[in-house]
């Protein structure tokens, strides 16, 4: 039997007011929260990407909510293969470290496991071959992780400056951006 949040992602069109008003839905059904990120991390279902639509826009106004799912969330991260997938996790993720080490009220804990899950990912995401927007999210995911782990700086520098000639406009501005914060 299919379920009211599957009908819904089955007939979403990428529209920003068709993402908000399932993310809406979501917000006022919490309970649908579980079911929502099961398919986001569920690379079988023709929806995950749909679903990571979802969850981007749920997140900007309760990444709190994300709390309970942290395990499994950055445990599955590295089986995300959808590009359309991938963009949005990426800003999750990107918002979930900004918010773990944030120095004033701090909603968000990321375990040890968490971070290095999240490390290793969002190094892969940058090495390989994703888009720009999953790129940019994980080297300002990487910069922030950088200041607590030391190698971290060291290795996006060479990543970055290596890689800079081959990449779009938008990459060179967000490695432009990182690499003088990191100098």
């Amino acid at each position: 039997m299919i379920t009211e949040l599957q009908s819904k992602l089955e007939h979403l069109k990428a529209y920003l007011k068709d993402r908000l008003l399932i993310a809406e839905y979501i917000l006022e059904n919490k309970n649908d929260l579980d079911e929502l990120i099961s398919i986001c991390l569920s690379t079988e279902d023709k929806n995950n990407h749909k679903a990571c639509w979802v969850l981007e826009f749920v997140s900007y106004k309760k990444l709190n909510w994300l709390q309970p799912y942290l395990d499994f969330l950055c445990k599955n991260l590295k089986d995300l293969t959808d590009e359309s997938a991938m963009r949005p996790i990426a800003k999750i993720i990107q918002l979930l470290v900004f918010s773990h080490f944030k120095k004033t009220k701090n909603n968000i804990f990321l375990s040890e496991e968490n971070l290095q899950d999240i490390i290793e990912t969002s190094f892969d995401w940058l090495i390989n071959d994703t888009k720009v927007a999953t790129k940019a999210y994980s080297i300002r995911t990487l910069y922030v992780l950088g200041n607590q782990y030391d190698w971290i700086h060291p290795e996006l520098q060479i990543i970055l400056s290596k890689d800079y000639a081959n990449h779009s406009a938008a990459y060179k501005a967000v490695a432009r951006e990182v690499l003088k914060k990191i100098k």
